[in-house]
């Protein structure tokens, strides 16, 4: 009993594999939602880094900043899944951010295996210069938007999310 399962679910991965091969020939890149959201977070971010570039912030620090901005002394693993960045690349964007004196990591007291950052004043200060560029971003790129349209698009975006997180292992 437990073969025939095992050769039906071998058969629906082979006729699935089939299906996928198929609609990616129908796929063209102007057709994707994944394409479309990856040059949608493009033009944010270039239109984003040209105000940064003044106060030399690469807007991929800009996340970090935000995120410390909202809670500072957060654990170097809590920052890389606020972001969404993986750990090897935050500890890079971390050491540039120390390098220019705008963080500063310290272990924890109580747990010498976690590592808290937090911003130094040079950090905090870079906050009421810096935030109302990503304002001027965020509604440039919704003119046009109505209340009711912005709500939506917020719901649908996250529905999106929610969507493929559940299509991740726990």
């Amino acid at each position: 009993m437990n073969r025939l399962k095992s050769r039906g679910k071998a058969a629906n991965r082979a006729r699935d594999k089939q299906h996928i091969k198929r609609r990616i020939k129908e796929l063209p890149l102007a057709a994707s939602l994944g394409a479309a959201i990856r040059f949608t977070h493009r033009a944010f971010a270039v239109d984003l880094q040209s105000h940064l570039a003044a106060h030399d912030i690469p807007v991929g620090m800009w996340y970090f900043l935000r995120a410390l901005w909202e809670e500072d002394g957060l654990t170097q693993r809590e920052l890389s899944r606020r972001v969404g960045i993986m750990e090897p690349t935050t500890l890079q964007q971390l050491r540039s951010m120390e390098a220019k004196g705008l963080i500063e990591r310290r272990r924890s007291i109580i747990d010498r295996r976690k590592i808290h950052v937090h911003l130094t004043r040079a950090g905090k200060a870079l906050k009421p210069r810096l935030l109302p560029y990503a304002l001027e971003v965020n509604a440039a790129a919704v003119t046009g938007f109505s209340p009711s349209e912005l709500g939506l698009l917020r719901r649908l975006l996250a529905r999106v999310q929610q969507n493929l997180a559940r299509r991740q292992p726990e």
